[in-house]
């Protein structure tokens, strides 16, 4: 058997093993994300949520996939076909393949590059163009406009995500998630995370986050006051559906970079458990949590907010950081906690 794994079939029969773990794990969480969300809904609302299909409603999200995927495609005239299909596609393939160089604990990664940040943002920022796609095969005023307004927000919080980062990577001196997770690894615990000293920032991001994903109060995409559905509106059926899963996707991926970035990853916050993918995953669900919260219980933005607090507000907020966190690191001040590259860790 080791023989057979040493050979080069060997290693592509891991990778694919390994990958078909990833996506079903991403698969299996997206089902649970769709009905936590409607939960959170419901709580605030002070309605049920699902609670038929299944115990405790639970296999409504299932209920929906196959409802999704058996319904007729219904295609408009007019639309460029071959556009048309693909943009969904897009979405769905490019926010799966982020995933790939997420770390769920130590050497627990599909791919463990270097260089793993610039991957994500380079995947992430390729979504929008399923986005542009989709709104501009289907023949529609209101989907060409949600398309153009979520590139244009998209593009716009991108920024003062990569600024933020760019704080974090500079405490640490490396772009990969296993190592910005081994410099949060001190002596004070949950005190020795990056939500500490970035403190600041971390708000800034976990709101830049709602803004990438299209998530309320920035969801002006898809206003159905406005644009019925935005860019998706002439989709139906499995199109729509995967759409649907990359954004949720998309969604419990920024979950997991503000636990890798700020909150430690796989490091436990209790002294004297050992450390695991399961803290990883529990973090990821408590800002899932708080994703739906913030749908819940805040109204949405008109477009010229969101636009004006994303490049005259979070921008020099973000860029102003990325100085301070500079002369923080070069003269080791506050006992080295923004230069971990320096005191190693």
């Amino acid at each position: 058997m080791t023989e057979f794994l040493a050979t080069g079939f060997g290693t592509f029969v891991i990778i694919v093993v390994q990958s078909l773990m990833v996506i079903a794990f991403v698969m299996i969480a997206l089902l649970f994300l769709v009905y936590a969300d409607r939960k959170v809904w419901a709580a605030v609302q002070m309605r049920r949520g699902p609670n038929v299909v299944g115990p405790f409603g639970l296999l409504q999200s299932v209920a929906d996939a196959l409802k999704y995927v058996v319904k007729e495609v219904v295609v408009p005239a007019g639309v460029d076909r071959p556009v048309y299909f693909l943009a969904p596609l897009v979405s769905f393939v490019l926010a799966i393949v982020a995933w790939s160089v997420i770390p769920f604990n130590e050497r627990w990664v599909l791919s463990d590059i270097n260089v793993a940040i610039l991957f994500v943002f380079a995947v992430s920022s390729l979504e929008v163009y399923g986005v542009i796609m989709g709104g501009w095969a289907s023949n529609s005023k209101y989907a060409f406009l949600g398309s153009l307004r979520s590139a244009a927000q998209m593009i716009s919080y991108e920024v003062s995500l990569g600024l933020i980062i760019i704080g974090v990577i500079i405490s640490t001196g490396s772009l990969n998630f296993g190592q910005i997770v081994a410099a949060q690894d001190g002596a004070w615990g949950i005190f020795s995370w990056y939500w500490l000293p970035h403190l600041p920032m971390v708000v800034l991001f976990f709101i830049s986050t709602l803004a990438e994903t299209n998530r309320p109060p920035f969801d002006l995409p898809e206003a159905e006051s406005e644009l019925v559905a935005g860019f998706m509106v002439e989709y139906s059926s499995t199109p729509y559906l995967l759409y649907m899963a990359g954004e949720y996707i998309a969604i419990f991926l920024m979950c997991a970079l503000i636990s890798l970035l700020f909150f430690g990853g796989w490091l436990s916050p209790i002294p004297g458990l050992p450390d695991g993918a399961f803290w990883l995953v529990a973090k990821m669900a408590v800002f899932f949590f708080l994703f739906a919260m913030v749908k819940a219980i805040t109204p949405r933005y008109r477009y010229d907010q969101l636009m004006r607090l994303g490049w005259k507000v979070f921008l020099p907020m973000s860029l102003g950081w990325v100085v301070l966190v500079a002369f923080f690191a070069k003269f080791e001040l506050f006992g080295g906690a923004y230069a971990r590259w320096a005191i190693g860790g």
